[in-house]
């Protein structure tokens, strides 16, 4: 997550927050306010979304004060408070893409090149910090009872795009299913390519063979993932998949693309890596089939046991948090360092483009405050943090000890 103090210029809707360093607990754990500005969130289902509401309600239970900003979704708009007092506002903005506001497809235009972050932005690697998600191991556990071991179950959990691979699974679906007649798939998403994969179930007549989930509640994924003995990710690009996670820590055994974050995820012995092409995946997947016939593969509680250890939020949380002490000391630039540095980082050409979407964005603002002055804007009440109202309220200091115990993340 991006990091910068309450007070900079310019936010913009995706996975991103501002923080202003509030004051020191007697514990000596600094508390900040945090915003959480995402496109992505609650009533909507998926992993940003699952992210941004674990992670906030660790750093709340830390101690933070935390708000999220995203827009409206139908008729939920304006302000809504969730458990533990988090505080969302849902602005009624044009949706324009996938779910994406203008605002973010507007600053995400210096986003567009291909190359790694830090080489783009001339980034010092040091100041850069690489956080993982996380997974809810109780969520999550093994359930060998519920796969039938009279066939082979190859699981897909995934939003049905083409940035997912799914035109890959359509190639892999019917050469593996003529090669291992005992072979099965079961595919849990829904999105504009799942017509592909029906069009190949209906050509290779693989009806009885090819289970086509459509959408799934994030609470329902658990109960198709268990149903299977591997788990196959076809992504042509990510950052992190959570969808590994989940599928290793119910006991499957994964084959995945070698993209993105994704060799960093899971140990070599949980997780076969392999190109983003068909005949890699099905390589793959072979490779998976014979070490489940041989039974050289680790027992599904043995694979959980593993899993439940590498990727808490309470740990996800502490490791934000101690980004953001550090964004909170550093000085914020004025804005004419600031488009001297894209100028003189980005190129001369890119920099200068860089540049005027920064100025613009900054006019915007100042037309924005101008139009809507902080001084008539009514002061929220703090529900979260320290001296937040619900904590006062469910969570009141008892005479002789300490404030009541908050559940572990």
């Amino acid at each position: 997550m991006a990091c910068r103090r309450i007070g900079g210029h310019g936010h913009t809707l995706s996975s991103a927050s501002s923080i202003n360093c509030v004051k020191a607990l007697a514990t000596g754990i600094r508390t900040h306010s945090i915003c959480m500005v995402s496109d992505f969130f609650y009533p909507n289902m998926g992993g940003v979304e699952s992210h941004i509401y674990q992670l906030s309600h660790c750093l709340i239970e830390r101690g933070h004060k935390v708000i999220i900003v995203t827009h409206a979704y139908g008729n939920r708009k304006g302000i809504r408070y969730l458990a533990n007092g988090l505080k969302v506002y849902y602005l009624p903005l044009k949706v324009m893409y996938n779910q994406s506001t203008a605002t973010t497809l507007f600053h995400s235009l210096p986003l567009l090149s291909k190359e790694n972050t830090v080489l783009r932005a001339a980034l010092n690697p040091e100041i850069v910090s690489v956080i993982p998600n996380a997974v809810d191991p109780t969520d999550f556990t093994p359930d060998p009872s519920r796969r039938d071991d009279s066939t082979i179950t190859v699981v897909v959990v995934s939003r049905l795009v083409y940035r997912k691979g799914i035109d890959l699974l359509s190639g892999i679906i019917p050469e593996l299913c003529q090669k291992y007649p005992d072979l099965h798939f079961l595919v849990g998403g829904e999105g504009p390519k799942r017509i592909v994969l029906e069009e190949v179930r209906e050509r290779y007549q693989l009806h009885d063979r090819v289970r086509l989930l459509g959408a799934l509640e994030h609470q329902d994924v658990r109960n198709v993932l268990v149903q299977g003995h591997i788990f196959l990710n076809t992504s042509l690009t990510e950052a992190f998949c959570m969808a590994i996670v989940e599928a290793a820590s119910c006991g499957l055994q994964v084959v995945s693309t070698r993209v993105g974050g994704i060799p960093e995820v899971l140990p070599e012995n949980l997780i076969i890596l392999c190109e983003p092409s068909v005949k890699s995946l099905c390589d793959g997947l072979e490779k998976a089939v014979a070490q489940l016939r041989s039974g050289t593969l680790p027992r599904p509680e043995t694979i959980h046991n593993k899993v439940k250890t590498f990727y808490t939020w309470r740990n996800v949380a502490e490791r934000t948090a101690k980004v953001y002490d550090r964004v909170a000391d550093e000085v914020v630039l004025p804005m004419d360092k600031r488009l001297d540095r894209l100028i003189s980082r980005c190129g001369s050409v890119t920099g200068c483009i860089f540049a005027l979407f920064a100025v613009l964005s900054f006019l915007f603002l100042v037309f924005l405050r101008w139009m809507t002055p902080d001084s008539i804007i009514d002061v929220a009440v703090n529900a979260t943090g320290p001296s937040g109202a619900w904590t006062q309220q469910y969570f009141p200091s008892k005479k002789g000890s300490e404030k009541e115990e908050i559940p572990d993340c």
